[in-house]
């Protein structure tokens, strides 16, 4: 890999550290060569170089001595800025774009960033004053991370690389996961969205922005207002759409490939068969076909090479659309088709975890590092199509933006254009949201307590504004991670990514035009399309559906579910703090009966995160093994041993409550308001229950175990108990609990629970798979009055209706809530069928235990309870006392509504509280 790195301690003996980073960087690059260490900076690096290889070697200073330039990237402007700096009077020793930096610099400053256009990564000593200054392109096309430290004993040390790993290998910090990131990733599928890094302390500096490492401490700032320059284009009145405006883009976006072509190296196009990178090669194609020898792309050569990730008979396979743009230049290209395998990718998977050095949004990514491995055999520069994308709203959320916006703006003939247009969209937007796919909340898969600490995150998204939108996703949600994962991917095999679409003129041009030049009667990238009439095929063109550079992850994961299991049931993954191992391997096991009812993104997450912290912060190797791999595999060049991550076993991280206190939050005594009793409340803690078990059996075992070691004044003699027991594990054994990916629910129960008001206490009805199992139960004409009878209630003010008409029983209906113990943070369940015959069969047990016989003698019989949060309700019970009564004394809901697993109960009568 090549990039640049750097340690730099005021007060600190910079040498060894640098030197240690050196080591981490030495094996990157081509060739082994050109690795620089300047002791006087604490300077390290090693570039890809591009233009003017030979004479572009680095560090490079000027000739008085006082600037220092290490740099990772390319500027295409700098032949303009030299010429101009040349007129005031600079002279230049070499050809290369990194003396133009250098000489900028020293000439403007850091004003001088905003200039160039390209991607870049660099830093800057000025040996005068002693400070550093890092700078990262207006794109964040190009990595820069740093880790800092302002209050070293030795004064502000602060370390910065272009890869994570050389910040890892200088050893002045400790590594270790950054809980915040690895949340929002598991949540809302973020990554790369702000400056936090997946690893504590590290950070990233954004697009455009400036690291200015000085003796007094270290500033982040902007050096360009690219963005408000764009949001300013915006706001003027917009350029009418017509075929010069075509023609003009058409100009601009050859005039940005042709810019990226300059180079002393072979240049080749990763070409996917879609729009945004056919664009790119069928540009090149078409110049070569039509200009003179002497006036081609001298970097391409005769032939251009194209590389593309072909998948014969899979469902999202391209190799039709990059075979339509071979046949028209198939004088003008060279085709390279690579098939990756799900075999392959179990092969590279550590190895392409390490690369990537941060989790990813899904195995996508690995298509596009096989062909980058491949390429690296015939080019060392690859032209491709990322970014379009971003720019042009390739994805169908914008048109939902698009929508929005037009009817904000009261631009109804318009929206009636538009939605006309987009028919088809929305049509799959309805198929999709009424698939039938499994919905399980990614709470319910996660350990209670770090969903708890997170609970706050949220991320929110422009929703009624295109252009406002398109910025968000271009410098902050989603272009960042598909340009880090490019660039590590290219690095990883000594190659340089180049994207022509990301382009700070071609960007400014497009927010001058009216949103129409973007989408149109339901089509997006319209001026990208109608700029390629007749140099595209119409197929590539007018495609409507867009696949991309992508694996068929479903596919694959079908067919290495085994491999896959055996991480989600890995003790490294139960004893993970984010993870709930149970629920997360109960729905994978379903997955692998029914994979047509889940998607695979929550999978690769949850999986990416366990290989993440493997590689890592566990044995490199692990991984490797994990997937029945070599355990020496890219052990030649492992990054340098981490400390481990110290997490306690699934056992260790919960103890086993004491029968004889509350549960953590609550209180073990309570005055009732209803009899002004106090009542005790002894949670037992119980295993999970299961389908088909013998509730009666475990009830009478678990009053033994609780009798065994009674302390004399847990229970007072003669005081009168009952036995509490939460209606959900009746439930489960009488098998009316179900997982919610074993409920199929209709279209009326995916259409009525809308309408139903979900609280922090439950799902109630709220979810399809509960409002499912209410029609089953008193069928859906029932349903229907009772919603009916709902909603009019509301008007008049009278609430409840719904539930008079349904009946008890369809009220005690649960769903799945995500802070509950497995089973029921993923299933939905109907109350227990006869709990009065349940509770005195539960008595009947408890009166034949191996208990003292005072404690029988005092026993006053079994309830089963529905409780939560906001309510309590006796189900059953073989007891005399009112059910009022027995309600109240739960009125705190002592059994918890989260993860204690404690769903049965002592309830102690201890008497009238002024008596005591």
């Amino acid at each position: 890999m090549c990039g640049i790195a750097g340690t730099y301690g005021f007060g600190a003996d910079t040498e060894g550290i640098a030197r240690r980073m050196s080591g981490a960087l030495a094996h990157r690059g081509p060739d082994g060569e050109g690795l620089f260490v300047d002791d006087r900076t604490g300077l390290a690096h090693r570039r890809l170089a591009i233009i003017d290889r030979e004479h572009g070697a680095q560090p490079m200073t000027t000739a008085d001595g006082r600037y220092t330039i290490i740099y990772n990237g390319e500027t295409y402007n700098y032949l303009d800025l030299r010429a101009e700096l040349e007129g005031l009077g600079h002279v230049f020793r070499t050809d290369s774009d990194t003396e133009v930096l250098l000489e900028a610099h020293a000439e403007w400053g850091t004003a001088a960033y905003d200039r160039f256009n390209g991607m870049f990564a660099f830093a800057i000593h000025d040996a005068r004053t002693g400070t550093v200054t890092v700078a990262r392109d207006h794109f964040g096309i190009k990595p820069l991370y740093y880790w800092s430290d302002p209050e070293a004993a030795d004064g502000p040390r602060v370390v910065f690389g272009s890869e994570i790993r050389s910040l890892l290998a200088a050893r002045v910090f400790d590594a270790a996961p950054d809980d915040r990131a690895v949340y929002r990733y598991l949540k809302f599928r973020v990554q790369d969205d702000d400056s936090q890094t997946f690893f504590a302390g590290v950070h990233r500096l954004m697009a455009g922005e400036v690291l200015e490492i000085r003796a007094d401490g270290t500033e982040v700032s902007s050096f360009t207002r690219l963005q408000d320059e764009l949001r300013e284009i915006a706001a003027r009145p917009a350029r009418p759409y017509d075929e010069q405006v075509v023609d003009e883009y058409r100009e601009r976006f050859q005039e940005s490939v042709r810019l990226r072509l300059q180079s002393e190296v072979p240049v080749g196009t990763s070409l996917s068969g879609g729009l945004d990178s056919s664009a790119v090669a069928a540009v090149i194609a078409r110049q070569l076909r039509e200009q003179p020898e002497d006036e081609r792309y001298s970097a391409v050569g005769t032939r251009q090479n194209t590389f593309s990730a072909v998948f014969p008979n899979s469902s999202n396979d391209e190799e039709r659309y990059v075979d339509a743009l071979l046949e028209d230049y198939r004088s003008q290209i060279t085709s390279h088709k690579i098939t990756p395998q799900p075999a392959a990718f179990l092969e590279d998977v550590h190895d392409f975890v390490r690369t990537q050095e941060e989790p990813i949004i899904s195995t996508g990514p690995y298509a596009q590092y096989a062909v980058m491995r491949e390429a690296s055999q015939h080019v060392t520069v690859l032209l491709d199509g990322q970014g379009a994308d971003e720019m042009m709203a390739g994805y169908n959320p914008y048109f939902y933006v698009y929508l929005r916006q037009l009817r904000r703006q009261k631009r109804f003939k318009e929206l009636a254009s538009e939605l006309v247009g987009s028919r088809d969209i929305l049509r799959k937007l309805a198929r999709t949201k009424f698939s039938g796919r499994t919905s399980v909340p990614i709470e319910a898969l996660l350990n209670s307590g770090f969903v708890a600490e997170h609970s706050g995150e949220k991320v929110s998204s422009v929703q009624d504004d295109l252009k406002e939108r398109l910025l968000e996703d271009t410098f902050r949600s989603s272009l960042p991670s598909l340009l880090r994962y490019e660039d590590k991917n290219t690095m990883r095999f000594s190659i340089e990514g180049r994207v022509p679409f990301v382009d700070k003129e071609l960007l400014k041009f497009l927010f001058s035009l009216d949103e129409s030049a973007i989408i149109h009667d339901g089509w997006n990238k319209r001026i990208l399309r109608e700029s390629m009439d007749g140099i595209l095929p119409d197929m590539i063109s007018k495609r409507r559906n867009k696949i991309g550079f992508t694996t068929p992850e479903g596919e694959w994961f079908r067919s290495i579910a085994p491999q896959l299991r055996e991480i989600f049931a890995s003790p490294s993954f139960a004893a993970r703090p984010y993870f709930d191992a149970a629920s997360v391997l109960a729905l994978f096991d379903d997955y692998i009966a029914h994979p047509e009812n889940h998607g695979t993104l929550m999978f690769w997450r949850l999986l990416n995160v366990e290989l993440w912290m493997r590689t890592f912060f566990d044995d490199a190797a692990g991984a490797v093994r994990a997937l029945g791999g070599s355990a020496d595999a890219g052990a030649d060049d492992a990054p340098a041993p981490a400390p481990a991550v110290a997490s306690a076993s699934a056992a260790e991280a919960e103890a086993p409550k004491s029968d004889y206190v509350a549960n953590p939050g609550k209180q073990l005594d309570l005055v009732s308001a209803a009899d002004r009793h106090t009542w005790r409340r002894l949670p037992l803690q119980t295993e999970l229950v299961a389908r088909g078990d013998d509730i009666e059996a475990l009830a009478r075992q678990r009053i033994e175990r609780f009798a065994a070691e009674l302390p004399a004044d847990a229970v007072p003699a003669g005081a009168p108990w009952y036995f509490v027991i939460s209606e959900k594990i009746i439930a489960i054994s009488q098998g009316r609990s179900w997982f919610t990916w074993e409920v199929r629910p209709r279209r009326s129960a995916k259409v009525l629970s809308r309408f139903v008001s979900r609280t922090p206490a439950g799902i109630g009805l709220g979810d399809p798979t509960t409002m499912e199992l209410a029609i089953r139960e008193v069928g859906l004409p029932r349903v229907l009055a009772a919603s009916a009878a709902g909603a009019a209630g509301k008007v008049v003010g009278r609430r409840g209706l719904f539930y008079e008409i349904v009946g008890a029983n369809v009220r005690a209906i649960d769903g799945p809530t995500p802070y509950s113990a497995f089973p029921s943070n993923v299933s939905a369940k109907l109350p227990p069928k006869d709990p009065e015959a349940v509770s005195a069969r539960i008595s009947a047990a408890i009166r034949a235990a191996e208990i003292p016989a005072s404690l029988r003698e005092s026993f006053a019989g079994t309830v089963v309870m529905d409780a939560n949060d906001i309510g309590r309700n006796v189900l059953g019970s073989d007891v005399a006392t009112p059910h009022e009564h027995l309600e109240a004394t739960f009125a705190d809901n002592p059994l918890g509504q989260g993860r204690q697993r404690t769903p049965m109960a002592v309830l102690v009568d201890l008497g009238i509280a002024s008596q005591r």
